[in-house]
């Protein structure tokens, strides 16, 4: 997945937690953690324009995009973390 979610770098820059950045967007927990945890298919623009607004930041400071350097066996949780990280595949 070339696109890579930085909302957990953006959270920790900020010093806000999860539930407190939930609470701030008026969104459930459960659905932030879905975004952070780069498990999310897809975002709304709405929801995109409240992380920026509840973390004062721009679009471009919560995606990234990458190109897809990793192995069809890499899971789209260790691309995220690798990407996030900066490392490469297989290393």
């Amino acid at each position: 997945m070339p696109i890579i979610v930085n909302l957990d770098v953006m959270m920790a820059k900020r010093k806000i937690g999860l539930m407190e950045l939930a609470e701030k967007m008026n969104i459930t927990p459960a659905n932030l953690s879905i975004l952070k945890n780069c498990k999310a298919k897809a975002i709304r623009f709405s929801t995109l324009e409240e992380i920026c607004k509840a973390l004062n930041c721009q679009p471009g400071d919560i995606l990234e995009f990458a190109e897809e350097t990793f192995t069809e066996e890499t899971s789209t949780e260790e691309e995220c973390a690798k990407a996030a990280s900066g490392e490469e595949a297989g290393e």
